[in-house]
C-alpha cells in the first residue's frame, strides 16, 4: 500500500487541514456519524417492507459492515487522507476511478444532508406544528452551516457531545425495551415474543420483502466511512484511525440489531406508529409520561448531528479532489481557520434546495431522498472491497508494514464481495430496488465516462503547457 504518485497531493494534507481533532472527538464521531435517519427513521420504512424478518437484513448488513470498515480501518492507517475512498480507488485503480468513487461519494453526502435536514424538521413539526417543515429546514442548514466554517476543533467538540447524548438516548431505550419483554413495567403487560411470528409470520413479505428491507438497512449503515476522513485532522492518524475503528465494531450489532429487535417484540411490524416513528411508538407503549416526546427532541438532535457530520465530510471530499485536480481548484482554497469554504457552501448548496423542495411536496421529499442513496453505498462499498484485496496484495508483494489489519485476508475480504454480491441480486427481485440499483450504476457508469473525458482533456493541457516555448 505504499503511496504511489497517483495517490499524492500537490501539497501535502498536513500542512494545510489543521490537526485539531482531538482522539477521544474522533472515537465518538466514529459512534455517532451513523446513528442518524437511517437507524432512527429509515429503520420503521424497513420494518413496513420487510417485517420481523427485518432482523436478517440488519444481520447480514452488521456483518458486512464489520469486515468493510476493517479493511477501510486498514487502508485509512497507511494513508490518512480527507479524500479517503477515493485516494485509495486512485491508487488502486488510477485517476478516472479514484474521480469516479470521489464524485459519487459526494453525491450521496450531498443528498444525505438534505434528508437529514428534511427529517430533522418534519419531526419537530410533528411536536411543534407552528413550525413549518420548510422553516425548520432552513434554520438548521443556515446554523450548521456556519459550525462547519468555524472550524475543525469546534465541529469536532459539537460532535463529541452530540455523539454523547445519541449513543445515551439508545442505550436507555435498549434498557426500557427489555424491561417491557420482562414485565418490570407496571401497568403494561409484557408483549412476549408473538410480534415475532404473528401478523403474517416472521416473513410476511417474502425474501423479495427482505431484498426491498436491505437497501434501506444498507442507507441506515451509511457515514460511518467519514471516520477515515477526519482521521487526517487528528494529531496522530496511523494511531486514531485504528483505535476509532476497533471501537466502532462490536457496538454496530449491539446499537442497530438491539433497537430493532425491541422495535419488531414490542409492537405488531404492520403498526402505523412504528412505520412512522418507531422508537417514538415503543415509548409511547411503554406509558411512560413525556418520553415520546424527550426521545423526540433526541432524534431530531441526533439528524442533525448526523447533518453536520455529513456536511464536514462532504466538504472535506470535495477539498481532497480539488488539491488532486479531480475537481475545480477553488475548492481547495482555505480560509485563517484552515477549513475548505468554498467547499463546505458547495456541499450543502443541494441542502438549501431541499428546503424549497419541503416547501412544495413537505410529505413525499424524505422518501424521495433516501430512495436516492440507498444503492449509492453498494457501490462504494464494492470500491472499498477491491481497492482493499488489490492494495492489500501490493503490499505484501513488498513487504510493506501495515498498522491495521485485515482479519483472515484474503477470505474475508472476497466474503464480504460474495455476500455485497447476493445482496445485489436480492435486490433484481423487488422491482423499486431492481429500479434503484440500475439507476446507480448508470449514474456511475455516466460520472466514469464524464471524469475520463476531463482527465484526458487535462492530461492534452498540461502536455501543450509543457511543450510550449
Amino acid at each position: 500500500m505504499a503511496t504511489s504518485d497517483a495517490g499524492k497531493h500537490p501539497a501535502a494534507e498536513g500542512s494545510s487541514l489543521a490537526r485539531h481533532m482531538k482522539p477521544r472527538q474522533l472515537i465518538m464521531m466514529s459512534l455517532g456519524c451513523a446513528i442518524g435517519t437511517g437507524l432512527f427513521v429509515g429503520s420503521g420504512k424497513g420494518i413496513t417492507a420487510a417485517g420481523p424478518a427485518i432482523l436478517v437484513a440488519f444481520l447480514i448488513a452488521s456483518f458486512l459492515v464489520v469486515l468493510i470498515m476493517r479493511m477501510l480501518g486498514e487502508m485509512a492507517a497507511v494513508d490518512p487522507s480527507s479524500g479517503s475512498i477515493s485516494v485509495f480507488a486512485q491508487k488502486a485503480l488510477g485517476r478516472t476511478a479514484g474521480a469516479t468513487v470521489g464524485w459519487l461519494w459526494w453525491a450521496q453526502l450531498f443528498i444525505v444532508i438534505a434528508a437529514e435536514a428534511t427529517a430533522a424538521a418534519s419531526i419537530l413539526h410533528s411536536l411543534w406544528p407552528v413550525a413549518s417543515q420548510w422553516a425548520s429546514a432552513l434554520v438548521f442548514m443556515v446554523a450548521l452551516t456556519a459550525i462547519n466554517l468555524l472550524g475543525v476543533k469546534n465541529f469536532g467538540e459539537m460532535e463529541f457531545w452530540f455523539a454523547v447524548l445519541k449513543i445515551g438516548a439508545i442505550i436507555v431505550f435498549l434498557v426500557i425495551g427489555v424491561a417491557l419483554l420482562l414485565n418490570f413495567i407496571p401497568g403494561v403487560p409484557s408483549p412476549g415474543f408473538s410480534n415475532l411470528h404473528s401478523h403474517g409470520g416472521f416473513m410476511p413479505n417474502g425474501i423479495a420483502g427482505v431484498a426491498s428491507g436491505l437497501l434501506l438497512v444498507v442507507f441506515s449503515f451509511g457515514g460511518m466511512e467519514i471516520v477515515t476522513i477526519a482521521a487526517a485532522e487528528t494529531p496522530d492518524p496511523e494511531r486514531n484511525v485504528g483505535r476509532a475503528i476497533r471501537t466502532v465494531l462490536w457496538r454496530i450489532i449491539l446499537f442497530y440489531v438491539g433497537s430493532v429487535l425491541i422495535m419488531v417484540t414490542v409492537l405488531p411490524w404492520d403498526s402505523e406508529l412504528l412505520a412512522n416513528s418507531p422508537f417514538v411508538a415503543v415509548l409511547t407503549f411503554a406509558g411512560l409520561p413525556g418520553a415520546d416526546i424527550a426521545m423526540s427532541i433526541v432524534i431530531v438532535t441526533a439528524l442533525l448531528s448526523s447533518l453536520n457530520a455529513n456536511l464536514y465530510g462532504a466538504s472535506r471530499l470535495l477539498f481532497s479532489m480539488a488539491e488532486r485536480g479531480s475537481a475545480p481548484r477553488m475548492f481547495a482554497r482555505l480560509t485563517a481557520r484552515s477549513v475548505p469554504q468554498l467547499a463546505v457552501l458547495g456541499s450543502v448548496s443541494f441542502g438549501f434546495v431541499a428546503v424549497v423542495l419541503n416547501y412544495i411536496w413537505p410529505t413525499t421529499v424524505l422518501r424521495f431522498l433516501l430512495n436516492a442513496v440507498g444503492s449509492t453505498t453498494i457501490v462504494l462499498w464494492s470500491a472499498i472491497i477491491i481497492c482493499q484485496l488489490i492494495l492489500r496484495y501490493r503490499a505484501d508483494r513488498t513487504g510493506q508494514r501495515l498498522p491495521l489489519r485485515m482479519w483472515g485476508f484474503p477470505y474475508l475480504s472476497y466474503t464480504a464481495l460474495a455476500i455485497l454480491g447476493g445482496v445485489v441480486v436480492l435486490s433484481f427481485t423487488d422491482a423499486a430496488a431492481r429500479n434503484q440499483i440500475i439507476a446507480t450504476f448508470l449514474v456511475t457508469a455516466g460520472i466514469a465516462v464524464a471524469c475520463r473525458v476531463a482527465g484526458s482533456r487535462s492530461s492534452r493541457g498540461e502536455s501543450q503547457t509543457s511543450v510550449s516555448p
